[in-house]
C-alpha cells in the first residue's frame, strides 16, 4: 500500500524528534564516529553516487537545462570526495554542544549558566546541488539535530545514494537512522507537508532559486530561516588598486558562475572608470563573460549591451555580469540598498576610510573588503561545510554553520535558595 506524502511526513516527523532526543544525548565521539563512517561510505559508493548523477544529468539535458544549472547539479570524482573530506572536516571541529556559553552567580548565591542545545527536526528544502544532503546531513547530525532532506527532482537519484551513504554512517555509529531522512519520490506534496508540520518541524531552511524561498516564506507554518537570492556586487573604489581589482572580479564573477556567492553587478567610480573598465571588461570576455551595461558604462566600453528593465536586480546564476559606473562610495551604498538582496557585497580600494565606511553601510549578511564575494562560503569561513547563507534578521545571518544550528536554554545551580 503506498503512503501519502502527508501520511509519510506524520511519520518520519515522528521518527526525527525521537531521533532527535537520541542525538542530542550522544557524546560526542559517537556523532564524530556516524559522521567518519558516512564519509568511508561515500567514498566506497562513489561509483553508485556517479551512476546515480549521470542519470540525473541525462534527465537534465533531455529537458534543456542551463549550463550553470547543470554544474550545480554534477558530480565529478573531485565533488564526491569534497563531500567526504566535508563529513570528516565537520567530525573534526569542536562540538557545539560541549561548551559553555556563559555563565555568573548572583547576590544570592545561585549559578546560573546559558548553554547550548539542539534546535530539534529541521526541514531542509533544497534545489539542484546534491552535495547540500551531505553538508546538512553532516551539519545537522553533529549539531545534534534531526533533519529531512528535500532536494530537487533533477537530483532525486543523486540525492538517493549520498543520504544511503549517511544512514550507512548511522548504523556503524549506533544511531537512529531516522536522524537524516529523505522522501521517497519527488511528489511536490513532500514540499507541502513539511511546510505545515507545525509542531513537528522546529525549523525550515529553504535553499534554493527566489521562487522556491518565496513559496516556503508564503506557505510555511513553521519559522523560517531563509537563504535568499544572491545578488552580490563588488565596487571598485576609486583608489582600487588595478591589478587586483582584475584579479578579484575575475574571480567573483566567473570561479562559478552559478553558485550564490557569485558577483552578478559591478559598479566602479566615475574617477577610475575610463582607464580600468576596458580592462575588467577585456578580461571577462576573454574567461566567456557577457554584459548588460548602464548608459554611463557603455559611454566608455561603446560595444556593451544595453540594460534591460529589472537586469539590476537579476541574479543571473550565468556567466553575464551587470555594470554600473557610480559617482562614488555613497553613490555605491545607494545601489545597493536599492537592488541588493543582503546576500554578499564587496569592495576592492586600498583606501582603508573608504573600506570601513563600506563594511558598516552596506545592509548584507556578509561584507568584504579586496576579496572574492565568493568567498562567503561556510568552508571557507572555518565551519567545515554550510548548511546556506542566511540574508534574514533572526537568529543567524551569513554561512550557517555548526553553531548557527543550536539554541541556548539556562541552567540555574542552587544551594537550597527560596524566592522571598
Amino acid at each position: 500500500m503506498t503512503i501519502s506524502p502527508a501520511d509519510w511526513m506524520l511519520e518520519a516527523t515522528a521518527r526525527a524528534k525521537a531521533a532527535s532526543a537520541a542525538l542530542a544525548m550522544a557524546p560526542t565521539p559517537q556523532r564524530n564516529a556516524a559522521l567518519l563512517a558516512a564519509a568511508s561510505a561515500i567514498r566506497a559508493r562513489a561509483g553508485a553516487i556517479a551512476a546515480a548523477n549521470a542519470a540525473d544529468l541525462a534527465a537534465f539535458d533531455a529537458a534543456g537545462g542551463t549550463a550553470a544549472f547543470r554544474d550545480r547539479l554534477a558530480l565529478t570524482p573531485p565533488r564526491i570526495e569534497a563531500m567526504a573530506q566535508g563529513l570528516e572536516g565537520i567530525a573534526a571541529l569542536p562540538d557545539p554542544l560541549d561548551r559553555m556559553l556563559d555563565e555568573w552567580t548572583r547576590p544570592n548565591g545561585l549559578r546560573i549558566r546559558r548553554v547550548p542545545q539542539p534546535l530539534g527536526v529541521i526541514g531542509m528544502i533544497y534545489e539542484s546541488r546534491p552535495n547540500v544532503g551531505a553538508d546538512a546531513g553532516g551539519l545537522c547530525l553533529k549539531a545534534g539535530n534531526a533533519v529531512i532532506l528535500r532536494g530537487g527532482s533533477d537530483s532525486f537519484h543523486s540525492a538517493g545514494e549520498i543520504h544511503a551513504a549517511m544512514a550507512q554512517g548511522l548504523r556503524t555509529a549506533d544511531l537512529p537512522e531516522a536522524a537524516i531522512q529523505v522522501p521517497p519520490a519527488t511528489d511536490r506534496a513532500y514540499v507541502a507537508a513539511m511546510l505545515g508540520a507545525a509542531g513537528r518541524i522546529d525549523l525550515i531552511i529553504p535553499r534554493g532559486g527566489k521562487g522556491l524561498v518565496e513559496r516556503v516564506q508564503a506557505e510555511a507554518r513553521v519559522p523560517v530561516l531563509a537563504h535568499a537570492e544572491g545578488l552580490c556586487h563588488t565596487y571598485v573604489h576609486e583608489r582600487a588598486d588595478p591589478a587586483m581589482a582584475r584579479a578579484v572580479l575575475a574571480n567573483a564573477k566567473m570561479r562559478r558562475t552559478g553558485v550564490c556567492g557569485a558577483t552578478e553587478v559591478l559598479l566602479i567610480d566615475a574617477a577610475i572608470a575610463p582607464a580600468l573598465l576596458p580592462d575588467l571588461i577585456a578580461d571577462l570576455r576573454a574567461l566567456g563573460c557577457a554584459f548588460r551595461a548602464g548608459p554611463r558604462a557603455r559611454a566608455i566600453v561603446a560595444d556593451l549591451p544595453p540594460t534591460q528593465q529589472g537586469d539590476f536586480d537579476r541574479e543571473w546564476l550565468d556567466a553575464i555580469l551587470t555594470v554600473a559606473v557610480v559617482d562614488n562610495l555613497d553613490g555605491a551604498l545607494r545601489h545597493i540598498r536599492h537592488h541588493g538582496s543582503s546576500h554578499t557585497d564587496a569592495i576592492v580600494t586600498e583606501d582603508a576610510e573608504a573600506a570601513a565606511r563600506f563594511l558598516s553601510g552596506v545592509d548584507s549578511a556578509v561584507a568584504m573588503w579586496n576579496a572574492s564575494t565568493q568567498f562567503c562560503d561556510g568552508g571557507e569561513f572555518g565551519f567545515g561545510a554550510e548548511i546556506g547563507i542566511a540574508t534574514g534578521r533572526m537568529h543567524a545571518r551569513g554561512p550557517i554553520g555548526l553553531e548557527q544550528l543550536t539554541t541556548f536554554r539556562y541552567q540555574v545551580l542552587g544551594t537550597g535558595q527560596v524566592r522571598p
